[in-house]
C-alpha cells in the first residue's frame, strides 16, 4: 500500500479520480492509524497506516491505490484520562466524522465502551477489547451523480405548506410503493407519494432525521428501535437503513429522492441534530467523537471534566465554544446543500447550539456565521426553540432569516377547541401570525411555523380521541413522554362506536387542519393526520418501528371524508393571498383603503370591543380580512388582488348565529369550509348558524361568479 503525505484539507476522504486524501482533525491525540476493511462485518484491518503527517491538528495521508467503496475507519492514541476530558483508546475503532456514507448499525457488545465496564471504577480503566467486530466501517463515496437539470424549488415561504414525515413510516405500508422499495429513499420519490403529495398541495417536505444515527443500547436489548433517529453518529452519511442496494448505494439513492421531489417542485428540509451524539453520557460507548477528541469537540463540566454538560437529555452537548465543533457542523450543512440538494433545515433542540457560556445566546458565533454564509443563509432555517437547558424555551428569540415551530400557536389552538376558557384574545393572536412574537424585530408572519401536532406527541386523531398518554409498549412503563397535551376525547377514552362522539371527533380534526389553512404563518402537517392515522394514544413512538408509527393508508369512508377536507382547506389557502400575507395586519385602515385589513366581530356583527377580548366564556368570534389588504406582489412587483374572506369560530357547545357583515351591491357571501359540513351547503344569506365547535369560512363574491 503506497502511502503520499496528503493534505490537511479538505477534512474527511476525497476522492479525487486517481487516489483518496485522508484528513482527520484532532488536538489531543499523540498518534492516529488509518484501518482499511476488506468486508463490513471484518473484525480486524486489513490494513492499518499510521498517520505521520499533521498540520495544525490535522492528521492526513494520501492513498494512491485506494478506490470509492473502500471501506476505512481510524484508531487514535492518546491519554486516557477521564478527569482531565480526554477517553483515547485506540483498541476502538472510529468512525470519521466527515464519512459520506456509513455501513450500517453497530452491533451492541461490551467491546463499544472505551472504559472496562467490568471494574468497579466504571470509566476511570481503560477497555483492552477490540471493538472492529462490533463498528460499522465507513465507506469511501463516488460523488458523481446525473442531477440534469434539478434546480431547488426556491418556493417563497408564504406558499410554503410543509409537511413532516419520517421516510420509512410514510412509504411502509402504502400499497402502490412495490414492496422493495417500502420505507426506502427510492419509495418516498415515487409517483404515488408525490401524487399524494402534490394533491394535497404540500410543497416541502421535513424528514425526520436521516443523517446515520444509533440505537442505544438499553432499546436494542429489549427488542425496540431509535425509529425516529435523533441520536446521530455520522452526521454527512445517509441512513443506511433506509437503502435499497449495497454498501454506500445511500448516498445515490438519497439523491435520486430529492431530484425526483424536486421535479414536482417539492422541497427537501431535513431535521437535524447537531445538540448531541449517540455517544451519550460518561458511561455511553466509543464510536466516534469521543475517542477522537473528547476535549474538543464535546462540552464538559469545567470541575468535573469527566461529566458532559447536557442541554438536550441524551447525555451530551456538542462543544460550541470550540471552532473545529462549528466548522464539523457548518461543513455538514453546507454539504448536504451543495452535494444533496436539500433546501432547508430544521434544527432540533437549537437553543443548545447558542449557548457559548451558559445562557442561550441570540448573538451566538453560530447564528453569526449561518447569516454571513453565502450558501446557508440562502436555505430555509427552521428552530424547535427550546432544549432542556435553564431557559430553554425561546420561542420567539431566534434572528431575522430563521423560522421556529411555534408552540405557542400549538396550544392555543387545542386550548381553544377544547373549549378552555380565556383563549379568544391569544387564538387572534396566533391566527394572524404571532406579532407579539415576531413583529418586533423586522421578522414577519412566515417565522411562524404553525402546527397542532408533530411526530412527537399525538396524532390529529389521537388528540380528539385520548385525554392520556398510552405509551405502555415504550416499556417504560407509560413513564415517558408528556402529560400536557391539552387534548379533548368527547367523552370516551379511545376508539368508541357511539356516532354522535365520532362525528364531533371528525369535527375537531378538521377544525384543526381548517386554522391551519387560514393562519397567518407556515402550515406544518404530520404525515398520516390528513387520512386520519392513530397510534392508539401513544404520545412518544419514539422507539416503535411497527404499524403503531407508520402510515396506514387504507382508508374507510371517514377517511376519504377527511383527505378531500384537507386538500380543499389548503387550495382555499393557495387561493387567497390575504391568507399569505409577508407582513403583518395593522388592524387599521391602510394604503388608502376606507375599512381595516382585518376586523374582529361579534357574533350579533358588532366590532369586538376590548371588554369583550377580556371576557373568559367568549368562545364565538368572526375576523374579516379585507381582499385589497393583501401584500402579495407578482414578479413584476405589481400587486395581487384577491377575495375578502370572512372566517366565523365556534367553540362553544351549542349553535351560534352570525350576523353577516353588509355586501356591496351585486355580492354575495359565498361559503368556502365549513368543518360541520365538509362536504358543503347551499350558501348562507343574511344569518348564518354556525354549529357547535366548528368553523365556517365565507368569501364575498359577485352573484355572477361562481362558487
Amino acid at each position: 500500500m503506497r502511502v503520499w503525505p496528503g493534505r490537511a484539507h479538505p477534512l474527511g476522504p476525497t476522492w479525487d479520480g486517481e487516489g483518496v486524501n485522508f484528513a482527520l482533525f484532532s488536538e489531543h491525540a499523540t498518534g492516529v492509524d488509518l484501518c482499511l476493511f476488506a468486508r463490513p462485518d471484518a473484525a480486524r484491518e486489513s490494513d492499518r497506516i499510521k498517520l505521520t503527517e499533521r498540520d495544525g491538528y490535522v492528521w492526513h495521508a494520501y492513498l494512491p491505490d485506494v478506490r470509492p467503496g473502500q471501506l476505512y475507519g481510524y484508531r487514535v492514541h492518546g491519554p486516557w484520562a477521564p478527569d482531565e476530558g480526554h477517553r483515547f483508546n485506540p483498541a476502538k475503532l472510529l468512525l470519521d466524522p466527515y464519512a459520506r456514507a456509513v455501513t450500517g448499525a453497530v452491533r451492541w457488545s461490551d467491546a463499544l465502551y472505551g472504559y472496562d465496564p467490568s471494574d468497579p471504577r466504571l470509566d476511570l480503566a481503560r477497555g483492552a477489547i477490540d471493538s472492529a467486530a462490533s463498528m460499522p466501517k465507513c465507506i469511501v463515496v463516488e460523488p458523481a451523480f446525473s442531477w440534469g437539470d434539478d434546480r431547488p424549488p426556491n418556493v417563497p415561504w408564504s406558499r410554503t405548506v410543509i409537511y413532516e414525515c419520517h421516510v420509512k413510516g410514510l412509504t411502509r405500508l402504502h400499497p402502490a410503493v412495490p414492496k422493495a422499495l417500502r420505507g426506502t429513499y427510492l419509495g418516498l420519490g415515487l409517483d404515488p407519494i408525490i401524487e399524494h403529495l402534490q394533491r394535497l398541495g404540500v410543497t416541502a417536505v421535513e424528514l425526520l432525521p436521516v443523517q446515520h444515527a444509533i440505537t442505544e443500547r438499553r432499546l436494542a436489548d429489549t427488542g425496540l428501535t431509535n425509529y425516529w433517529g435523533y441520536d446521530p453518529i455520522a452526521f454527512f452519511a445517509p441512513a443506511a437503513r433506509f437503502a435499497v442496494g449495497t454498501a454506500g448505494s445511500q448516498v445515490s439513492e438519497f439523491k435520486t429522492m430529492v431530484k425526483r421531489l424536486h421535479g414536482a417542485r417539492i422541497e427537501v428540509v431535513m431535521d437535524v441534530v447537531y445538540n448531541h451524539t449517540g455517544e451519550g453520557g460518561r458511561l455511553g460507548p466509543t464510536v466516534s467523537l469521543r475517542g477522537i477528541d473528547n476535549a474538543s469537540y464535546y462540552r464538559l463540566v469545567p470541575e468535573r471534566r469527566r461529566d458532559y454538560v447536557d442541554f438536550s437529555g441524551c447525555g451530551n452537548s456538542l462543544n460550541m465554544q470550540h471552532p473545529r465543533t462549528i466548522q464539523l457542523i457548518m461543513d455538514s450543512l453546507r454539504y448536504w446543500v451543495l452535494e444533496m440538494h436539500v433546501d432547508g433545515f430544521r434544527f432540533d433542540l437549537a437553543p443548545a447550539l447558542a449557548r457559548e457560556l451558559w445562557e442561550v445566546d441570540r448573538l451566538s458565533s453560530f447564528f453569526d456565521i449561518i447569516q454571513q454564509d453565502p450558501v446557508l443563509s440562502r436555505v430555509k432555517l427552521i428552530a424547535e426553540p427550546w432544549d432542556l437547558g435553564p431557559g430553554g424555551y425561546q420561542v420567539g428569540n431566534f434572528p431575522t432569516g430563521w423560522a421556529e415551530w411555534n408552540g405557542k400557536y400549538r396550544d392555543t389552538v387545542r386550548r381553544f377547541w377544547r373549549g378552555d376558557p380565556g383563549q379568544l384574545g391569544e387564538l387572534a393572536t396566533r391566527l394572524t401570525g404571532s406579532s407579539d412574537l415576531y413583529g418586533g424585530s423586522a421578522r414577519s408572519p412566515h417565522a411562524s411555523i404553525n402546527f397542532v401536532t408533530a411526530h412527537d406527541g399525538f396524532t390529529l386523531r389521537d388528540l380528539v380521541s385520548h385525554e392520556r398518554k398510552h405509551n405502555e409498549a415504550n416499556g417504560d412503563d407509560n413513564r415517558d413522554g408528556t402529560d400536557a397535551n391539552w387534548s379533548f376525547n368527547w367523552g370516551v377514552e379511545g376508539p368508541t362506536d357511539d356516532p354522535e362522539i365520532t362525528e364531533l371527533r371528525d369535527r375537531a380534526v378538521r377544525n384543526f387542519l381548517a386554522t391551519l389553512a387560514v393562519s397567518q404563518g407556515v402550515p406544518m402537517l404530520t404525515a398520516g393526520d390528513e387520512l386520519g392515522r392513530t397510534q392508539g394514544g401513544n404520545n412518544n413512538a419514539y422507539c416503535l418501528d411497527d404499524e403503531t408509527s407508520w402510515v396506514d393508508w387504507r382508508l374507510d369512508a371517514r377517511g376519504e371524508v377527511l383527505l378531500a377536507f384537507a386538500c380543499r382547506a389548503l387550495a382555499v389557502r393557495r387561493r387567497h393571498p390575504v391568507l399569505r400575507r409577508r407582513s403583518f395586519f395593522r388592524g387599521r385602515p391602510t394604503k388608502g383603503l376606507a375599512v381595516k385589513d382585518v376586523t374582529w366581530l361579534r357574533p350579533d356583527g358588532k366590532e369586538m370591543s376590548s371588554e369583550d377580548w377580556s371576557e373568559p366564556e367568549a368562545r364565538a368570534v368572526g375576523m374579516v380580512l379585507d381582499g385589497a389588504a393583501s401584500d402579495e406582489r407578482d414578479e413584476r412587483g405589481q400587486p395581487v388582488g384577491g377575495d375578502t374572506l370572512l372566517l366565523l369560530l365556534n367553540a362553544a357547545g351549542e349553535r351560534r348565529v352570525f350576523a353577516l357583515p353588509p355586501t356591496p351591491e351585486g355580492t354575495r357571501w359565498r361559503l368556502e369550509l365549513d368543518t360541520a359540513h365538509p362536504e358543503g351547503r347551499p350558501d348562507p344569506e343574511g344569518l348564518v348558524g354556525v354549529a357547535a365547535y366548528s368553523l365556517v369560512l365565507l368569501r364575498r363574491d359577485s352573484d355572477q361568479a361562481t362558487a
